[in-house]
């Protein structure tokens, strides 16, 4: 055994630190917030509802703003929202105070986190929040706090314990603040139909964007740049042409550019296998693939990808509606793309 993993399962390291300690103070905590958790299930209820009512009826955005800890639950919460179909962002209640309030319009709903509900820097700002209309949704865990008197909606999150021997750190109270959060979002999201190609619209750079936005048109040769030869071109034309383009492929056309059939390396292998193979007098009609597998350019590159290795292929012409070759792709363009 590594001397770093005996160290792992050691009753106690060079720092003295006990490992029967340390587990139990992790697992302690686990438990409390487990705790806090649980008893968020009964205020699922008319408060969520309503919240949720006002959040969908939404024209404008969802306003969420807290300050510290509940400051950063807030911002997830916000974050959440947005990538999931409701427009949403977080406003810092102090930077409000100090103009930042002109970023909310009377059109947006406001979700202001606080644990204690008195929270000076969100207090202050309700008046004007009040004069303008928004609807005020207080996520909090005191129901008779300010915050939770003068909401349109208050969702308690109140917790039994802080995770914090002490009391003092927030733990319980911001895992409970964001599992409703949470909440929200996911109700408000199948309330939605919100799709997994509305979420990739919000992620275009993420391997779901990639996967459910890019298309075969995105990534594919065109013009001068795919492989094609006449049906009147010999064996060797083909090659040269293979080579020239480097896709592994080349596509055999009419005089239409119709596609009629496909000469890939792996052709080439099979013919120089016959005895009877003759580079310059063999016609590449005597050696394509005469029903190639193609796909067209609206499609998802993903099912490029697909098609590949469901034939164990590594390129794909593009056609159009006419069978016309309109480009060309290998699984490097793939690749390149990061689409598998």
């Amino acid at each position: 055994m590594s001397a770093r993993i005996h160290s792992l399962h050691s009753t106690r390291d060079a720092s003295g630190l006990s490992a029967e300690t340390l587990i139990a103070s992790g697992q302690r905590v686990v438990d409390i917030e487990r705790a806090a958790i649980d008893a968020l299930l009964a205020r699922v209820d008319g408060h969520f509802v309503a919240a949720c009512r006002l959040m969908f009826a939404c024209s404008g955005r969802v306003i969420c703003s807290g300050m510290g800890k509940s400051g950063h639950i807030a911002r997830k919460i916000a974050a959440t929202l947005a990538s999931t179909g409701t427009p949403s962002f977080y406003v810092h209640p102090g930077e409000a105070s100090h103009g930042d309030l002109g970023m909310i319009t009377d059109a947006d709903v406001v979700i202001a986190v606080s644990n204690s509900g008195e929270t000076d820097e969100l207090l202050t700002i309700l008046p004007a929040l009040r004069r303008q209309g928004n609807p005020l949704i207080a996520m909090t865990g005191r129901p008779d706090s300010t915050l939770a008197r003068l909401a349109d909606v208050h969702l308690e999150v109140s917790v039994p314990a802080e995770a914090c021997p002490l009391g003092l750190a927030p733990t319980s109270s911001t895992t409970a603040a964001l599992v409703m959060g949470d909440a929200l979002a996911v109700a408000l999201l199948e309330s939605r139909g919100f799709t997994s190609e509305d979420f990739a619209r919000s992620h275009p750079a993420g391997s779901l964007g990639r996967r459910l936005l890019l298309h075969i048109g995105d990534v594919m040769h065109t013009g001068t740049q795919v492989p094609r030869v006449p049906d009147t071109a010999s064996l060797s034309d083909a090659v040269v042409e293979m080579s020239r383009k480097r896709l592994g492929m080349t596509a055999v056309v009419d005089a239409d550019d119709r596609l009629l059939g496909v000469f890939t390396d792996g052709d080439l292998r099979r013919a120089m296998d016959d005895p009877r193979f003759d580079l310059r007098g063999t016609p590449v009609t005597g050696v394509m693939s005469r029903h190639p597998k193609a796909i067209t350019a609206e499609k998802l590159a993903v099912e490029a990808a697909r098609l590949m290795e469901e034939h164990k292929i590594s390129a794909l012409v593009v056609v159009d509606a006419d069978q016309r070759v309109v480009g060309a792709l290998n699984i490097h363009d793939l690749l390149r793309a990061r689409v598998v």
